[in-house]
């Protein structure tokens, strides 16, 4: 897997990307619910991060479910690590954990 030319492009955008958010669409057109609700979190923060459109290439949409292991999208990675889909984002951002997170990452300032 690691010779796999998809997953090196993956690793290579989110080391690239201190917040990286693989999803449908893109953050100024996001085609699915999930992907708007986790773009619309990130912006409430105002952190900076990179995003890839899945729907672009059907070899990074796959791609990035065998990567992480993970069957939806979106996908969002803080440094390198995997946060989680829509569903766990989203109850971060509500218990305030997502910000803290983020702040302990140094790519969020605390507030």
């Amino acid at each position: 897997m690691s010779d796999d030319p998809v997953i090196a492009e993956i690793r290579n955008k989110i080391d690239r990307n201190p917040v990286m958010l693989f999803m449908k669409g893109t953050p100024q057109f996001p085609q699915c619910g999930f992907s708007a609700a986790v773009v619309q979190i990130l912006d409430y923060l105002g952190v900076d991060y990179g995003s890839e459109n899945v729907l672009a290439r059907a070899e990074i949409r796959q791609g990035i479910k065998d990567y992480s292991d993970w069957p939806t999208i979106p996908q969002l990675y803080v440094k390198g690590e995997f946060i989680g889909g829509c569903d766990i984002v989203r109850e971060m951002f509500e218990t305030g954990e997502l910000k803290k997170v983020l702040a302990e990452k140094g790519v969020l300032s605390p507030a």
